[in-house]
This record gives structure tokens, sequence and C-alpha cells, in this order.
């Protein structure tokens, strides 16, 4: 882990070995997979199980905690695309399900890897200048997940299978921002004068659209929630643009990094925290960093005519 400011650190909770756990035979997308690491959840080593309930329960300054020394498995060489087929035993998308079920229901979104509850993350050679998550050369800027989205993930988790010492994914809380935000630019913030594109994965050539004006702060004005991108918000008008832009910088300012190993896992509250990743070199040698990504909703109600089972399907564009 490394600290880039004085932004406060995640707080670090080193695990126990798991038991050994019976994993259903596959897909893991499947109800009886997802429902049986439900029940998995109370077998997890206490000291997890009870640093989620607090994490749920009151989101930390810095907007999420680290849970080290998770089982994932052994290993085949790293994918080269998020959607190439591999073959390993399925352990740690076994117990990536088991933690989202802990905190809530875990989704996927159809234009995300075709809407897969667990999804791959590593870098590709096509990808490399882009912004978006299979990208290495490029700083990933800092954002909400799916901050355009209505049913945007309540948590983002991501569980590092194989590490890369030079890669940080970085955090940005709203907690540690505010203080550094002045009560003219905070007031704008907590407005609905705000306007987010969708990004370009859930367009599918389709025309871009703004969504809505919303506010980037709602909630407590001493403990905000937050909804920001730095690549897809603007305002929707001068003095909006100029409290993004501040708040843009003091974001820039205000973060920290973990550079994630393997067996850690990065829960990240997505109303709290905005995140991002440092550029990095990987090699294409078949031991590039490679994490699993879940999202995680409250509950499923909200989204029950926009859902086909657990995958997302609203559409976007014109």
């Amino acid at each position: 882990m490394n600290t880039l400011t004085e932004h406060a650190l995640p707080s670090i909770v080193e695990s126990p070995p798991w038991p050994s756990l019976t994993i259903p035979a596959g897909p893991f997308g499947s109800e009886q997979f997802v429902t049986a690491a439900g029940h998995a959840a109370r077998l997890m080593p206490p000291v997890v199980h009870d640093a989620l309930i607090d994490f749920a329960d009151a989101p930390p300054q810095a907007g999420a905690v680290v849970l080290r020394g998770l089982p994932v498995g052994d290993l085949p060489l790293t994918p080269q695309s998020p959607i190439a087929s591999y073959d390993k035993p399925l352990v740690s998308e076994f117990t990536l399900l088991t933690v989202a079920r802990r905190l809530g229901q875990p989704v996927g979104y159809l234009p995300e890897h075709g809407g897969d509850l667990i999804q791959n993350l590593v870098p590709t050679k096509s990808n490399a200048d882009r912004q978006v998550s299979t990208s290495s050369k490029v700083q990933l800027m800092f954002h909400t997940e799916a901050a355009f989205h209505p049913h945007r993930p309540k948590y983002l988790l991501l569980l590092c299978l194989r590490g890369d010492a030079s890669a940080f994914t970085t955090l940005s809380s709203i907690f540690e921002v505010l203080p550094h935000l002045d009560e003219r630019v905070i007031d704008t913030l907590f407005q609905p004068r705000f306007r987010t594109a969708v990004d370009e994965s859930y367009l599918h050539g389709r025309s871009n659209v703004l969504g809505s004006p919303m506010p980037v702060l709602r909630g407590e004005r001493i403990r905000p929630t937050m909804v920001f991108d730095a690549d897809l918000m603007v305002g929707i008008d001068e003095e909006a643009d100029d409290a993004l832009r501040t708040l843009s910088a003091a974001v820039e300012t205000q973060h920290t990094g973990v550079a994630l190993q393997a067996g850690d896992l990065l829960v990240v509250d997505n109303n709290v925290a905005v995140h991002g990743r440092s550029p990095y070199q990987p090699r294409f040698d078949g031991y590039d960093r490679w994490l699993q990504r879940s999202m995680v909703v409250a509950d499923l109600a909200a989204s029950a005519g926009e859902r086909d089972g657990r995958v997302i399907v609203t559409h976007f564009g014109v």
C-alpha cells in the first residue's frame, strides 16, 4: 500500500485461513452458485464477517477496506482478454460472491462482459491507452462506478488474483475531500446542476445522451454521499462547471493508492469513494495483473423492471 497524500488509508483486515468450502459446479452466474455463496458467508472467518458488517453499517473515512489473505485457488496464466476462456477451480469466484452476498446482491450489467456477475480485469494491448478497465498506459480517471446509471452499484469489489507492485488502485473519499472545498462550492455541488454522459460501452454505437440534472453530493452536509466522474460529468452552467473543476482538483490532490497483491479484496463504498488506477507496464507474458470485479446493489427490487435475472439491462442512447 502506498499513501500519495495524507488521505486516510483503507484499513487492512488480515484474514486467517478460510475453512474448506463446498463449491458447487459452475457456472458461477447461476442462481444455485450465488445461493451457495450466500450460505457460505456464515462460514467465513469472524474477523472478516465482522469487518463487513462494520463497513456496511458505517462507511469508514477512506470509503474502502482491504480484506487480505482471501483464498483464490490455483491460477492458470493471466487471460489475454476479459472474455477469453480459461480453466481453473472456481475458488476466487466463490470467495468473491460470498463476500458480495454478505453485503447485498451481486448483479451484472449487460454491456459489461455480457452481464457476467464476475468480470476479469486484465490488461489488453488494444485498450492500453483508453479510459477503460483493461487499459494500462494511462491514468484511469477518478469515477464513481457507473455514475450515469440509475441502478449503479452500492459496493464495488476488486479481488486480486495476480498483482503488480507498480499498479495502484487509487481512491478518494468525499469525507477526506470535503474539508478542502469552500462553502459556496459545496452549496453548488448539492444542487441538481450536473449531467453525466453514458459510458461508450453501454451505447453499442448509438448516439450518446446526457442524463438528467442531478447533484454531485446528497444527504448530510458533514458526511454526504457523492456521485462523480471526472471524464463523463459536466455542469449545466458556468458556476456548476467551476464547482466541478474545483472538486476534481481536490480529488486529484486528496487521494491514496493501494497496490493490490494476490488474495487482497478491496471493498469500495461506491457512494463515498471514487476510484481510478495508476499507469503500469504489462508484459503480456501470462503473469500480468489479474483482478476479478463484482458489483453489489442493496437489493434487487429497485431494478426489477430493467433486469433479466441478475443482469441489469437498462437501455441508453437514441
